[in-house]
């Protein structure tokens, strides 16, 4: 037989197109349109359903880029069109983009109340099935004229849209077809067989049978449409497609478990405000979809965005929640939001699920056994427990499908954390979080899945996303025609706790992962908007100072503990966590106001300390030292304050022969050169110098940065090839206790602090930089004399190894990495850590030196600065400060202890002079607490988080300080008491714990 198969597929394409998908809606009337567009920013509903309204045709421009216009739709079904299905369609000038990234609208009744979402691939509104003929449809619009960012067709241009303060008010789109028309049902069928069979086929190998059998079917079918009369003839037509449709699955397919989703970006391309609206549309799509659909199942993870409906659109709201509890619309993930999981710190990470799986459980009485995480930019190595301590057992992701250099080897495997607890880990092969149920996207999840032989199942998140829209009608139906069909994996719809159940039956034993999740594209986003990352970083400590000195005094005084205050604004920043928003990779909207809400909440968590310090301090005009970090710093106890605390004070700067200044504190001599380098850091006790023979530390470093796409997201490793340090002076002198050091570039400015303290092995380096550049990488650089294979980096709840070498494409990938508040390297018996108070990106890298020496320099450079343009043009344009400090001999304990005396500095306050003990002292540095908290439930009982920070194991005497803690009980994140689990052991009044490397442990200390 002669292989015609490119006839039939290109006849195929041609008469869909032209023919049989106009077919679905046969008859058509226009419906007459009404327009009133606000002036700011969105109304309430009762505001714009009674605002005047003026007529506007189709092919009329409306939508100034951000706004909001009300459209009002009125018509009459024809009497003729009486017992046919009818809907409107109804375009609000749609583009082909995909939806979420234009325009888009919310439908509601002439009373307000919402029907469902507007986007381009899911335009109708159901009128009735049958009509009667005669009915009159009145409906409103609230629609968004959200501009594209990438309408110009070319990706990543810069663009003023990104911000309402610049986007001028042109309209952004011209009004479509606003139309009645009748809805051939099997007309639209016909067109899903032949799409379902068109994409199987052209996926199946061409010498097997079954694509040839496909072929010939709809060969066949076509032939049975007659072009003229498609409506009289689909019948006929689906017809002949009827026995390869009925063809079975073979029993050996892969097995899809499809769960309708629509993962939304809580902000990126638009600001939060959108974001409410946003998942108001798709959530009042997918409730009218399941509704309509039976087998469908839908999942939305982040409390946040039902909190949004609650608040917001409390009408849709009831919609969800009915379907939460008829098990149709799922809740997933357990999280605030689907946040960054490599920057946040240990508490935040925590936080995250605390108030997460809280408001599941208050407003559904569901509780999550998954960590959902589609879109997330790689996964730090101490997740493991925290989804484990937050009572859950399960991750899903498929971001990792992203990397660029190594493909990762598992689809479903235990992933293992730094403390050892293992979970349960899925990365849907499909290889999206937007899947539309295509062909292609179904062939390539059952040939890409790893596991073959020993695994058959896999999830395929089915919707569009990003923005929003969900699942649709045609998906839907799709799933239908896959769920046994020859040549085809099967699909069927499913919860993900169901998919994870079946998983685990099949595959009890599945390959390990150990450490970090690490995603080898994105790296940037660990350093650009740094000001997002500072009001983050110091977010974080402000809640432990406000959490600790509150509790303190509520237990001291009786002070008011402002459980409503730390409630809402944990969740505040835990939103601002989002991956979008923290990594930098937003708007320029969107971090204008998180700077402005960084700002607020420090103001804020500012007068819970002052007020709770006040409150201990008493009245008097002694000064007393509040020291709010995990260890004793100058005399004063951890999470206590002196009047007695060692004075401070830094090292008298001395001029250098040959230029420059040098600083000796007797313990530490830097030497500082006439071009403000770092030239020698010797370490007296140990007789042992910091700096690599030759080099020069406190370098700053430029590189060009113009990555090949994903401006804000990306940094690619050809930034490295070409690059200019920072050595010319502008001025260098002594500014009290320290060298100040002043240097130009471009348009940018740099000021220097170095100092040393008068009793500490630390060189002090505050860096302010007025930054001016565009598509620049500024990175600040320590070159050390020490030799190490590997070097730690800090994360939740302790620290990951990363090698310093690139024996593999596996290292190599790993040239942008991130850490907390450190990094540390050593040789045994001596160390060296750099700290930080708000910066995540770093590299480190290691050469030998060449001549007599021949020893290994190993260089850890703190990334300070980026210029992207898109999708913010003027990103980190101003002025920023940056605390390091190089702090050699340093143990991996030192690493810990100096990282957080960086990011809790001492608190002055006048008062009584009356030293305040701690509530809870612990008797071993390598047991850190990282959180003293009355209890949520405000029972007053205390509450410590605390972990093994050194990597080794450690017992641990826990003691309350006022009442007695020998009636501690073990919880989970939650506050709760762990099931199965033996109280801690006791003695004297006090918890003794013997803990693992990195173990996370939550006690609960109940007072009477």
């Amino acid at each position: 037989m002669h292989d015609d198969r490119n006839l039939v597929e290109a006849r195929l394409a041609r008469v869909l197109k032209e023919r049989i998908r106009p077919a679905v809606h046969p008859l058509t009337t226009p419906l007459s349109v009404q327009i009133w567009s606000t002036p700011g920013e969105p109304v309430p509903v009762a505001e714009g359903l009674a605002a005047p309204t003026r007529p506007i045709t189709p092919g009329t421009p409306w939508g100034t880029p951000w706004g909001t216009s009300w459209f009002k739709v009125t018509g009459t079904v024809p009497a003729e069109w009486a017992g046919r299905t009818v809907e409107a369609v109804l375009d609000l000038g749609f583009t082909p983009r995909t939806p979420g990234f234009q325009c888009e609208g919310l439908v509601h009744l002439s009373d307000g109340t919402p029907v469902k979402g507007l986007h381009p691939r899911n335009s109708h509104v159901r009128v009735g099935s049958p009509v009667a003929g005669g009915e009159q449809v009145h409906w409103r619009i609230e629609a968004a004229s959200n501009p594209d960012l990438d309408a110009s067709g070319v990706p990543f241009q810069p663009t003023p849209m990104g911000d309402r303060t610049t986007a001028g008010d042109a309209p952004q789109y011209v009004l479509g077809e606003m139309r009645l028309a009748v809805f051939d049902e099997t007309v639209w069928n016909l067109v899903m067989d032949l799409e379902v069979l068109g994409e199987l086929m052209a996926e199946l190998p061409a010498d097997g049978a079954r694509r040839w059998e496909i072929l010939r079917a709809v060969g066949r079918a076509l032939d049975a449409v007659d072009l003229q009369d498609v409506n009289g003839t689909a019948a006929q037509a689906r017809s002949c497609l009827a026995e390869v449709l009925a063809a079975p699955a073979v029993p050996s397919a892969h097995r899809i478990s499809a769960v309708g989703h629509a993962h939304i970006d809580s902000a990126w391309l638009w600001p939060l405000r959108e974001t409410v609206r946003k998942v108001a549309r798709t959530a009042s799509n997918m409730t009218a979809l399941l509704a309509e659909e039976p087998e469908f199942v839908f999942t939305m993870s982040q409390a946040q965005q039902f909190a949004w409906l609650k608040e917001h659109r409390p009408e849709v709201y009831a919609k969800v929640k009915k379907a939460v509890a008829d098990g149709r619309f799922v809740p997933a993930g357990g999280m605030w939001v689907e946040s960054d999981t490599n920057m946040p710190g240990s508490e935040a990470m925590a936080r995250q699920f605390v108030h997460g799986k809280r408001f599941f459980l208050e407003e559904f009485g569901i509780e999550n056994d998954e960590a959902w995480l589609p879109d997330t930019f790689g996964f730090a190595a101490g997740l493991p427990q925290i989804i484990r301590a937050a009572g859950s057992t399960r991750l899903l992701t498929q971001k990792i499908s992203w990397s660029r250099t190594n493909s990762f080897p598992h689809h479903t495997f235990q992933w293992e954390g730094i403390d050892g607890t293992r979970i349960f880990t899925h990365f849907p092969p499909v290889d999206t979080y937007n899947c539309e149920m295509t062909g292609r996207q179904i062939a390539h999840a059952a040939r890409n899945f790893k596991e073959k032989g020993v695994a058959t199942r896999s999830l395929a998140p089915t919707g569009y996303g990003d923005g929003g829209g969900g699942t649709t009608r045609e998906m839907v139906a799709k799933a239908a025609r896959l769920r046994s069909l020859e040549g085809s994996a099967t699909v069927e719809w499913e919860a993900p706790a169901d998919f994870f159940a079946k998983a685990e039956a099949e595959y009890p034993d599945p390959p390990v992962w150990v450490g970090e999740l690490y995603l080898e594209l994105h790296r940037a986003t660990l350093t650009s908007q740094a000001k997002t990352k500072q009001g983050n970083r110091r977010s974080e400590h402000l809640l432990r100072e406000a959490e600790l000195w509150a509790a303190t005094a509520a237990v001291r005084t009786g002070f008011r503990y402002p459980y409503e205050e730390l409630d809402r604004i944990w969740k505040t920043v835990l939103l601002h966590q989002f991956h979008d928003i923290l990594p930098g990779s937003s708007i320029a909207w969107v971090h204008r106001e998180a700077r402005e809400t960084y700002a607020r909440l420090a103001g804020e968590l500012e007068d819970v300390i002052g007020a709770a310090q006040r409150a201990l301090a008493g009245e008097g005009t002694r000064e007393l030292v509040f020291n709010s970090a995990p260890h004793a710093r100058r005399g004063v106890s951890a999470g206590s304050a002196s009047a007695q605390a060692v004075p401070g004070g830094t090292a008298t700067p001395v001029p250098r022969e040959g230029g420059g200044y040098v600083l000796d504190n007797h313990l530490l001599r830097v030497e500082i050169d006439g071009r403000g380098l770092v030239v020698s850091v010797y370490d007296r006790a140990a007789d042992r110098e910091a700096i690599a023979p030759g080099q020069a530390a406190n370098l700053l470093q430029l590189h060009p940065d113009f990555p090949n796409q994903w401006d804000a997201w990306d940094v690619d490793v050809f930034y490295r090839n070409v690059g200019s340090d920072l050595t010319e002076v502008t001025a260098l002198e002594a500014e009290g206790g320290a060298v100040r050091v002043e240097r130009t570039f471009g348009g940018s400015r740099v000021t220097q602090l170095l100092s040393v303290p008068g009793d500490a092995k630390r060189l002090d380096i505050d860096t302010e930089v007025d930054w001016h550049e565009t598509e620049r990488f500024l990175k600040l650089a320590f070159p050390l004399d020490v030799k190490a294979d590997r070097y730690a980096s800090e994360t939740q709840f302790g620290h990951v190894h990363r090698p310093t070498h690139q024996n593999t494409s596996w290292e190599w990938a790993k040239f942008e990495a991130c850490n907390h508040r450190f990094v540390h390297l050593d040789e045994p018996g001596w160390g060296v850590a750099v700290v930080n108070d708000a910066t995540y990106g770093h590299d480190v890298t290691r050469a030998v030196r060449t001549g007599t020496d021949a020893g290994t320099t190993t260089t850890v450079r703190a990334s300070l600065l980026r210029a992207p343009r898109y999708p913010d043009p003027e990103t980190d344009q101003g002025v920023h400060r940056f605390h390091h400090a190089l702090v050699p001999g340093a143990t991996i304990g030192d690493a810990v202890r100096e990282g957080y005396r960086a990011n809790l500095p001492e608190r002055r306050v006048t008062g009584a002079g009356t030293a305040v003990p701690p509530l809870v002292t612990v008797d071993n540095e390598a047991v850190v607490v990282s959180a003293v908290k009355l209890a949520d439930d405000r029972s007053g009982d205390l509450v410590v988080r605390l972990y093994e920070a050194h990597g080794g194991r450690a017992r641990a005497t826990v003691r309350g300080s006022g009442f007695a803690a020998d009636r501690a009980v073990l919880t989970d994140l939650l506050e709760r008491p762990l099931p199965d689990t033996e109280p801690p052991a006791t003695a004297d009044g006090a918890v003794v714990l013997a803990l693992r490397p990195f173990q996370l442990v939550t006690l609960r200390l109940p007072r009477a």
